[in-house]
């Protein structure tokens, strides 16, 4: 048995497979379960006493070898491609240069807040039509929104626009008419300003729209409230102020302490300790009218904040332009965060 061993040993040392099937038959040959291993191994149950320790250490020996054959020969296939473009989940994973943009880091966790509120994520185009961005949203006809210096029109025909809110996202969903209604709209936004420090024309918003039976302000305000505590901290205080937006009554404006001075008074906070972050309020009855839901049965409330605004406050950065201009040693500041 140890000369048939031996011999074994010497064929497979030479051997060289020209493919993964050419392997596989090896493997097949000398480890599978009827493969010459195992027949050696039935054997061995009969050599004497005597002859069982080095017997064994040769078998061992000769399965071993197989194996290490089989692996070293494996590699070759793994870095060749043959012609195939299957991804090999086992090779070593390479470093990723750059980092998350601020603006794509807040939106993140703002969604995550709301999601696990209940929430989900709606999207819809940032080129709409009138109707979505003005007339469903209760904007009369000659609201200084229509016009050419506030908002960037597509065609020469009024009717199509580029987005100046995503509460255009809340009625394509309140069109659906799939009730109850709770989910947030973040996105894009472009209105025609002068591009300042404090303002540009395009910006990020995060809307929320909430509708179901019995939606009060009591409702609104401590949905709002749990966001607060949960992203700038426990303490954070809170005050809402009566404010007026077409589709929206009642409405308010939401203030929160200043993070930056800790209401003492800063440049930030226009030395009032209180910074405003979001508008807010009950969804008018006419809002819901115009997308078929009736308001005697259902109540709803929206808000709305800009991503710009949160990440200012949150990195106490103090110009709006640095989020727009790609500049290397501004967002290497945001590679761990």
């Amino acid at each position: 048995m140890i000369d048939k061993i031996e011999k074994i040993l010497a064929d497979i040392k030479a051997f060289q497979a020209d493919n993964k099937e050419a392997l596989e038959q090896f493997r097949i040959q000398y480890l599978s379960k009827k493969g010459t291993i195992t027949e050696l191994f039935t054997e061995f149950k009969q050599v004497a006493p005597e002859m069982r320790k080095e017997m064994g250490m040769k078998l061992n020996e000769l399965k071993n070898t197989i194996q290490d054959i089989i692996d070293e020969q494996q590699k070759k296939f793994e870095t060749k491609s043959e012609g195939k473009t299957d991804i090999d989940l086992s090779l070593p994973v390479y470093a990723m240069n750059g980092s998350r943009h601020p603006l794509s880091i807040v939106r993140n966790e703002i969604n995550d807040i709301f999601k696990r509120l209940g929430f989900v994520v709606a999207e819809g185009p940032e080129v709409e039509d009138d109707f979505h961005v003005f007339s469903a949203l209760n904007f009369p006809p000659d609201h200084p929104a229509r016009d050419m210096q506030d908002t960037f029109f597509v065609t020469k025909s009024p009717d199509v626009v580029l987005r100046t809110h995503t509460s255009s996202v809340q009625v394509r969903v309140m069109e659906q008419g799939k009730l109850p209604i709770r989910i947030i709209a973040p996105g894009r936004v472009f209105r025609n300003e002068a591009i300042s420090a404090r303002a540009h024309c395009i910006f990020h918003q995060i809307e929320g729209l909430y509708i179901d039976k019995n939606v009060s302000f009591a409702d609104l305000k401590q949905t709002l409230y749990h966001f607060v505590q949960e992203y700038f901290g426990e303490g954070t205080k809170v005050r809402f102020r009566p404010s007026y937006f077409p589709f929206t009554e009642t409405s308010a404006e939401m203030d929160i302490s200043c993070n930056i001075c800790g209401g003492e008074g800063c440049n930030i906070c226009k030395h009032t300790g209180w910074v405003e972050i979001l508008g807010c309020g009950i969804c008018d009855p006419n809002i819901l009218k115009a997308c078929n839901i009736d308001p005697e049965e259902y109540t709803g409330f929206a808000f709305g904040m800009g991503i710009e605004r949160i990440a200012m406050l949150k990195y106490q950065i103090n110009d709006l332009r640095l989020f727009f201009e790609n500049d290397l040693r501004f967002l290497k500041q945001f590679e761990n965060a």
